[in-house]
């Protein structure tokens, strides 16, 4: 696949060439203000031109065993550790909460049931009566007892 790619890139070269020696060969049977406005033009593409970035070296600290730019660092201590936990803890903190609260609320819910169930004028054992639950059925409009 490189040598395909070396292959297609050397072809453009050659391509290239031959079009800049034709043109070259060309330039001198222009008139002098063609040649002229083709310089000016050539001047400001190459003015706007973006400079290649210059690579340099920088020195880096080399200490036998170490990883070469951070020679102090000690890896994980203590407070990387309880550092990278703390989210952790965080997100166990907020589920616990939540669970607490949904109980509660649960909890709440069906005291609330029970209260009404047992205030009642029925007593609890109506309800589980199956001619009572027919009757319910049968008559969708409870029925007003006056005292």
């Amino acid at each position: 696949m490189k040598k395909q790619a070396n292959l297609d890139m050397t072809r453009v070269d050659r391509l290239g060439q031959a079009l800049a020696r034709r043109l070259n060969d060309h330039a001198t049977d222009l008139p002098h203000d063609i040649t002229e406005r083709l310089r000016a033009a050539r001047m400001q593409a190459l003015a706007q031109r973006k400079p290649e970035p210059v690579l340099t070296t920088q020195p880096q600290w080399v200490v036998a065993g170490g990883h070469g730019k951070y020679p102090l660092d000690e890896g994980l201590n203590v407070w990387s550790r309880l550092a990278s936990a703390l989210p952790l803890l965080a997100l166990l903190f907020g589920l616990a909460t939540i669970h607490v609260f949904q109980n509660e609320h649960r909890t709440n819910e069906i005291a609330s049931l029970d209260a009404e169930l047992l205030t009642d004028d029925l007593p609890p054992n109506a309800y589980t009566d199956p001619g009572f639950l027919i009757f319910l059925k049968s008559n969708p409009s409870p029925a007003k007892v006056s005292d």
